[in-house]
């Protein structure tokens, strides 16, 4: 990391456990100094959130020992709004980040707002604005309290290109220290020094100077020349393997020379390194559509959406097909989200949805998963038959194996929950996919995979999703830009 000042945050040999048998950190070292701009990296569910709440106190570590510089004050934006916070107003939301009352908080309040580019009623609830806005109100609800740290957990996540743009230029000219975990490379070049990465494999964190992609380079560098390293290391270790024996049979003094081509064969052996063995990426798969249906399977007459904090409806003239994908656009706040909930159950007015339609529906919160169910009864509860074996196969295809399969929902990061959402999807067989943002929180590793699952998806499809470079990869019928309404 760059020498920018003295060291804030230090972690040594630090050992954390979520409960016995979940080993998250093996003996963690690195610091952080003052002024820097970090980016925590790793794969789903390796524990980087759980590292934040190490670092604010709000998980205690088993072993080692975790410095905080004395008087540094520390504010998280989380990757989603605590549950019990939904029904708070903004002015109950932003009071809440403070121990002793504010008073005449608002002027701080629209502060914030104008850095996120939102604009809220004192007075509004917080379940009543979308997820993208809810994405900003956590960030506002951080850096409300102008801390000297700031950690912000996956804050591109329902950002659209005009509020990811808005935060760049902030963290950019941000005076103070900040930690992000991210999985957006461009929005992490733009401001990344140095990156904390941790291997979810080793439970350590290894430290480099650079921006994401320096990183990444880096990394895949190492790892080919340790390969490569390993491979001369086989060759030999057969070579003395291959001869040892041959002498052996020889009999008499070759066998002398047998013993020292087999301790030559173990010196090569305990010569080879361990290969970092990266983020595994999620197995190709296809969500396949349940058959019977065919011809007009949803058809669009009219939609609601929201024009300066009110309902208003419009007339559209949307047909979607049996293999017709269709992308919902429109700004943060437009009602997306709301209109694709009502799709899905099928509660929307000016909508006609054939009889008999099976509806897969991605929901950008996870709030169709039952949190207190294990991953097991989630998945089953989709299968028109029980089938252990092929769930299992299904589930191991999206990492989610061994113990994860007992685990509840709600103890899994939010990109195993995501990964979850998928396993779910491909087990129901829907004949209609509707996509809230799927890739949030999801490892970059994984999106090419998904993408290529929806492009041949031959059932019909509403996807919303702010990220371009995944659309493109989508086939795509037919766009409704909902913005075209509110002009």
């Amino acid at each position: 990391m760059s020498q920018k000042g003295e060291v804030i945050v230090r972690f040594n040999d630090v050992v954390f456990e979520h409960g016995p048998r979940k080993p998250i950190l093996d003996e963690v070292s690195f610091s952080v100094r003052r002024r820097s701009k970090i980016t925590l990296m790793g794969q789903n569910g390796a524990g980087k959130s759980t590292l934040f709440g190490l670092i604010t106190g709000a998980l205690k570590h088993e072993e080692g020992d975790v410095h905080i510089a004395h008087g540094l004050s520390i504010a998280l934006s989380q990757q989603v709004i605590p549950r019990d916070e939904l029904g708070f107003s903004v002015r109950e939301f932003f009071e809440k980040r403070f121990n002793e009352k504010v008073y005449n908080i608002e002027p701080r309040i629209d502060e914030v707002l104008e850095v996120v580019h939102l604009k809220a009623p004192y007075d509004k609830k917080i379940k009543d604005f979308s997820g993208g806005q809810q994405a900003r109100l956590l960030l506002a609800s951080a850096l409300i309290q102008n801390p000297d740290l700031l950690l912000l957990d996956e804050p591109t996540n329902n950002l659209d290109k005009e509020g990811i743009a808005h935060l760049t230029d902030f963290l950019i000219n941000y005076k103070k220290t900040v930690i992000v975990i991210s999985h957006d490379a461009e929005f992490l070049n733009a401001f990344t020094e140095g990156v904390l990465y941790l291997d979810v494999f080793t439970r350590k964190i290894e430290q480099y100077v650079g921006n994401y992609n320096d990183v990444l380079r880096e990394i895949t560098v190492r790892v080919e020349k340790e390969r490569r390293k390993n491979a001369q290391y086989e060759k030999h270790i057969q070579e003395k393997k291959d001869k040892a024996n041959y002498f052996a049979n020889k009999g008499g003094r070759m066998r002398v020379l047998a013993k020292k081509m087999r301790e030559s064969a173990q010196e090569a052996e305990e010569a080879k390194v361990d290969v970092r063995r990266e983020d595994k990426t999620i197995r190709k798969f296809t969500i396949e559509a349940t058959g019977g249906l065919s011809g007009e399977i949803v058809r669009i007459e009219s939609l609601s959406i929201m024009k300066e904090h009110k309902v208003k409806s419009c007339k559209v003239k949307v047909s979607l097909l049996k293999n017709q994908h269709l992308l919902l656009t429109g700004p943060n706040g437009i009602g997306k989200s709301t209109l694709l909930e009502h799709l899905a159950n099928n509660t929307e007015k000016g909508v006609v949805m054939s009889e008999g339609v099976r509806v897969g529906y991605y929901r950008q919160d996870f709030s169709t998963l039952d949190f207190n169910e294990t991953v097991y009864k989630t998945l089953e509860s989709v299968m028109e038959k029980p089938d252990e074996h092929y769930m299992r196969s299904v589930a191991a295809g999206f990492l989610i194996h061994g113990d994860m399969m007992y685990s509840k929902v709600g103890d899994l990061s939010e990109g195993q929950k995501g990964l979850v959402a998928f396993a779910q999807l491909v087990l129901l067989k829907p004949n209609l996919l509707i996509l809230d943002e799927p890739t949030n929180h999801i490892n970059f590793r994984h999106i090419p995979v998904i993408a290529k699952a929806l492009d041949v998806y031959e059932g019909a499809m509403i996807l919303v999703s702010h990220v371009p470079d995944f659309v493109k990869k989508i086939r795509i019928d037919e766009t409704l830009d909902l913005e075209k309404f509110i002009k």
